[in-house]
């Protein structure tokens, strides 16, 4: 009786240890294989919060390192260009307005970061609030289309959506228009080739599927699933030239993960596709959201 107690509390001694094996063999008495299982489910849940905590620590610590490399380029810039406008630079009212306006754009770089970490935060913990509503998804397509397309007309881009039948979804309205901007923005500052973006909404069996493609490079088939990480860029240097800061598409997955509701990316021969899904279909989520208002 004793010999399998000791060798069950040998055990618990290094229950911080993942080399050990919390498997024991079967006992001649049943009490004793009760406590046997109940001390290798205890250990497993233990390791596996442990892990968890571990994990977490990594990410904050890779999220603070992070934020802290994206503003420490504006910042340095912004003090840099400070110090050469006080060094009477603004003796000459073209290099002073040239320093000025570098301020002003690292400045409002800066107040996007900002403003999207904490979009982000709170969609992450759960603090903004999800509204869910039937809607018509074209019409959000077309408004946004008709917010960028002097971007297009500047740029040479070609905008190709051709849905004009009504699809209505269930989802926050909000929400799904900040994911389909981000996209729409992701697809300009990578767009080459052609130079079009094409928007498309696809429905089967009650899910509604809406995608955005741009020509261009394609994204490396190891990155693909790094795309949605914070502050992750597949080229550095382009995103640092439009002014990005790897937050938007963190964001898209966020939003997508507090609906439950998938999202994705793949590669084409000339290009690149972003999608998401919603709800066709009435959700009972929906339903009740529709009968209270």
């Amino acid at each position: 009786v004793t010999k399998p107690i000791l060798e069950i509390s040998h055990k618990l001694e290094g229950i911080y240890d993942e080399k050990i094996d919390f498997n024991f063999p079967h006992y001649q008495y049943d009490e004793l294989n009760i406590i046997a299982r109940t001390t290798t489910d205890m250990s497993k849940s233990v390791q596996d919060y442990i892990r968890k905590l571990e994990k977490e620590k990594t990410i904050r610590q890779e999220f603070f390192s992070n934020a802290s490399h994206e503003l420490k380029t504006p910042i340095a810039l912004i003090q840099g260009y400070a110090e050469g406008l006080k060094d009477n630079i603004n003796d000459d009212p073209e290099s002073m307005e040239f320093y000025c306006d570098v301020i002003i754009d690292e400045s409002d770089k800066m107040n996007k970061m900002v403003k999207k970490l904490l979009a982000l935060t709170q969609i992450e913990f759960g603090n903004k609030q999800v509204n869910i509503e039937r809607f018509n998804l074209v019409d959000v397509i077309e408004g946004i289309i008709k917010s960028v397309q002097l971007r297009a007309e500047q740029e040479n881009v070609k905008i190709i959506f051709e849905n004009k039948e009504p699809v209505y979804v269930w989802a926050d309205e909000f929400q799904i228009e900040e994911v389909i901007t981000n996209y729409v923005s992701n697809a300009f500052n990578h767009i080459d080739g052609k130079r079009i973006i094409e928007m498309k909404i696809v429905e089967k069996d009650g899910i509604v599927r809406m995608s955005v493609f741009n020509t261009g490079k394609q994204i490396p088939e190891n990155e693909l699933e790094n795309v949605w990480i914070k502050f992750y860029k597949v080229d550095k240097a382009r995103t640092r030239e439009y002014g990005g800061n790897g937050i938007g598409l963190s964001i898209v997955k966020a939003i997508a993960d507090s609906m439950n509701k998938k999202c994705g990316v793949f590669n084409h021969e000339d290009g690149v596709e972003f999608w998401f899904e919603l709800d066709g279909k009435a959700s009972e989520e929906g339903l009740e959201y529709d009968r209270n208002n």
